[in-house]
């Protein structure tokens, strides 16, 4: 979803994280604290959010500033698509969230699927790496890539609960619930139903 604020927003606070952490002289340093509040206030202004919040989600990370990575786990039973519904907003997703330090995205894919649906999975191999804001998702202070990982079901049982999800299904390409597009949009779940079943070396990238 192209918003040309919030691109500029993202691109002022880039600029700033890199000056705060490379420049040297006083001034210059000033100045990108002032570039970074400035993005803030932008953020803050268009999506009627207090400073606070905004500085601590958008602007509290220090060092270069580089994509945020968001993994996703694709498990398919009988030409059906593991789904959990998320506790935030009710909607369903993929099984998956932000990468964490430590993991490979293969691990994370396995983890979060059986934190998040209780099943037990094996990673196959890539099918997609994805641009966020080339894709009809709602606006987000993170510049984020998009990674889907099919794996195969080996084991575990759906869980009732868990911190994150409420409910866990498999559903066919044409019955999706309503899907929590934060998250992955209606077109990128129908796309992996054709990148899992099409040749190993065919990949979706941006």
């Amino acid at each position: 979803m192209n918003i040309p604020w919030l691109h500029w927003a993202q691109e002022i606070q880039a600029i700033s994280q890199a000056g705060l952490t490379y420049g040297e002289n006083g001034y210059d340093l000033e100045r990108y604290e002032a570039l970074r509040k400035i993005s803030v206030e932008m953020m803050s202004y268009f999506t009627d959010t207090p400073i606070d919040k905004v500085t601590e989600l958008f602007a509290g990370e220090t060092g270069y500033q580089t994509p945020k990575v968001d993994i996703r786990a694709v498990v398919l039973q009988e030409n059906k698509i593991l789904l959990v519904q998320e506790r935030t907003d009710g909607a369903w997703a993929l099984p998956g969230g932000w990468a964490d330090i430590g993991y490979t995205p293969s691990e994370i894919a396995v983890k979060e699927t059986r934190e998040e649906a209780g099943y037990d999975v094996k990673p196959v191999r890539l099918l997609a790496v994805l641009d966020k804001k080339r894709h009809a998702h709602p606006p987000s202070p993170n510049y984020t890539y998009k990674i889907f990982i099919l794996c195969e079901l080996v084991g575990g049982e759906a869980l009732e609960v868990s911190l994150e999800t409420t409910k866990v299904g498999f559903f066919g390409e044409n019955e999706l619930p309503p899907l929590s597009i934060e998250r992955n949009t209606v077109e990128q779940v129908k796309r992996m139903f054709e990148l899992a079943s099409g040749p190993a070396s065919q990949v979706l990238l941006d």
